[in-house]
């Protein structure tokens, strides 16, 4: 009766949250119960900044200790990219111990129903917010976010995606009435009547890959999808980051322990250096969900083989902006710099491509030919990053060996518009922190097309010259096709030519963003209201959040007899 008189305490106390999250999710209207600004923290039992700093500080050099079955080592050596080593140690789990022992647990929550699910998420999404400027430090020493950056996506808007996913759940679970009487006339004879029920049933056990760049923002919505549709999940992070995840399976096991579940519904698969067990554990038969974000090759590679598994994939793209023609100049180039610039282009949705007639474009300042844009562009992006300390807050670090060793590289693609430069952290001197670099391509070229259609991640954009506007939207939608994209921007003041970019994007299935000048960025996406990918191009199968995202993690069993 304990844990039954607790689900309904968490019922009544979230319930209206939940119901703005369903109404949001029904309007597309601006909503979020997380607070964005750091000073909104540190009172009512949340952490304020100073107390999520020592929290974190705390942390380093420990062991988390989950309580978890199986654990048969101890495994650990994340190195921030801001130069400071972690120390913090993780358990390692005998899978064949502990995903029995996941599955044990679930017939309860199954049988706990939708709205009791819901509200079990929404008290674990709360018990994290409390602790956001703790979570953000742990982002920001794992991902190479800026601060502010860790704080906001790696905190609120995280967690609104979290909460967004458990309001699509539940509104797909409750679709279906739990019960129904049937009743078919006969005629002159006695009519068929039966009684119906009908139950949401998990698939199984969920893998949630975590990746490096944003462990909680790409982690949250397939966690909590997962939970409370009711599968288990088995959070395996990325090795670079683990923390994050660590923390949020940590409170995650606390919360379904008070509230009478068995805290074994959500698991850490911490690995040893250079284990992989993200393939051996995909194939495993226990595993029927899988959600993964990272490189196009081991997303493809679960996409073929972990068959057994309904597979949730956000891989890469090519993501494009097309400048056709503005009527804000210097908005334009203001907003592109920041899109460029924003934790040093290490974001699956920052533009690459630049696409721009090579006889230039019309704007309210008269004619800009193609060098002026590029050489303007540059010139912002420049004005930017110009302050070191403004840079180091926009730009974070470079998040691996990787992105450097492609940021260094693409300088020898063409010509160089925008040289990166080499920026000093004063307060993390071993941080690499460098600024973007714009290459010049021709859009005729087969040695210009090898390299801007192929994705570089990290801060490298190529400015490429196209022979015509049609040419551009021609280049745009073979390359959403062949490459995929997360996100399309386009600049225009033709009617005309925005039809075209938005036929060319339905057609395709991108999200498009047209002539973006003042504080939002083609880079990012409210939850809630913005769709982040479609699923519907080879940069994801699967949309950040929408009906689909949910409705195949169960399936719905009926149970009939004759009334």
């Amino acid at each position: 009766m304990a844990a039954e008189l607790t689900a309904h305490q968490l019922i009544a106390q979230h319930r209206p949250t939940l119901d703005q999250a369903l109404e949001a999710i029904r309007t597309r209207a601006y909503w979020s119960p997380h607070p964005e600004h750091p000073k909104a923290y540190g009172e009512n039992g949340s952490l304020g900044m100073a107390e999520g700093k020592a929290a974190f500080d705390a942390l380093l050099g420990t062991r988390i200790d989950l309580g978890q079955p199986g654990t048969d080592d101890w495994v650990g050596g994340e190195v921030s990219p801001y130069g400071i080593e972690l120390g913090v140690t993780y358990p390692h789990a005998d899978v064949d111990v502990l995903l029995p022992a996941m599955r044990a647990g679930q017939r309860a929550w199954r049988d706990a129903r939708a709205e009791a699910r819901a509200a079990v998420c929404l008290e674990i999404l709360k018990r994290i917010s409390d602790r956001t400027h703790e979570f953000a430090h742990a982002v920001m020493h794992t991902s190479g976010q800026a601060f502010m950056m860790a704080f906001q996506a790696g905190g609120p808007h995280a967690q609104d995606r979290g909460l967004e996913a458990v309001a699509y759940a539940y509104v797909e679970q409750v679709r279906t009435p739990d019960s129904a009487e049937w009743v078919k006339p006969q005629g002159k004879r006695d009519p068929l009547t039966m009684t119906k029920r009908f139950t949401p049933v998990p698939r199984g056990i969920a893998l949630l890959i975590g990746c490096n760049t944003f462990p909680t923002w790409n982690g949250y919505p397939g966690l909590f999808a997962s939970l409370a549709t009711g599968n288990a999940v088995l959070v395996k992070p990325h090795p670079r980051a683990v923390l994050p995840l660590a923390l949020t399976v940590q409170v995650a096991r606390e919360v379904l322990a008070e509230t009478g579940f068995d805290p074994n519904l959500v698991a850490l698969a911490a690995e040893r250096p250079g284990e992989g067990i993200a393939k051996t554990l995909a194939v495993r038969p226990e595993i029927r969900i899988i959600d993964y974000t990272g490189s196009t090759a081991f997303g493809d590679w679960l996409e073929a083989n972990a068959r057994q598994a309904q597979v949730y994939t956000e891989k890469a793209g090519v993501n494009t902006v097309i400048v056709e023609s503005t009527d804000n100049y210097k908005g334009m180039l203001s907003n592109l710099a920041f899109s460029l610039s924003l934790y040093s282009g290490q974001m699956c949705t920052t533009p690459q491509n630049l696409l721009i007639p090579r006889d230039g474009i019309t704007t309210e300042e008269g004619p800009k030919s193609f060098d002026e844009v590029v050489a303007d562009l540059a010139k912002s992006v420049g004005g930017l990053l110009g302050d070191d300390a403004r840079a180091n807050a926009l730009l974070g670090a470079i998040v691996n060996p990787d992105v450097k060793a492609r940021l260094e590289a693409a300088s020898g693609l063409g010509e160089v518009a925008l040289p990166s430069r080499e920026i000093s952290n004063p307060e993390f001197p071993d941080a690499v922190v460098r600024t973007p670099v714009i290459v010049k391509l021709d859009g005729t070229k087969p040695d210009d097309e090898a390299a801007y259609m192929s994705e570089c991640f990290g801060p490298v954009s190529f400015a490429v010259a196209v022979d015509s506007a049609a040419d551009a939207v021609d280049l745009l939608r073979r390359t959403i096709r062949d490459k995929g994209a997360m996100t399309v921007g386009a600049y225009t003041s033709s009617e005309e030519f925005e039809q075209a970019v938005q036929e060319a994007c339905l057609e395709e299935c991108a999200q498009l963003s047209l002539n973006l000048t003042g504080g939002v960025y083609v880079n990012q996406t409210a939850a809630f209201s913005d769709f982040h990918g479609s699923g519907g191009n080879p940069a994801a199968n699967a949309a950040l959040s929408d009906g689909a995202f949910v409705a195949n993690r169960f399936r719905v069993v009926e149970v009939r007899r004759d009334a």
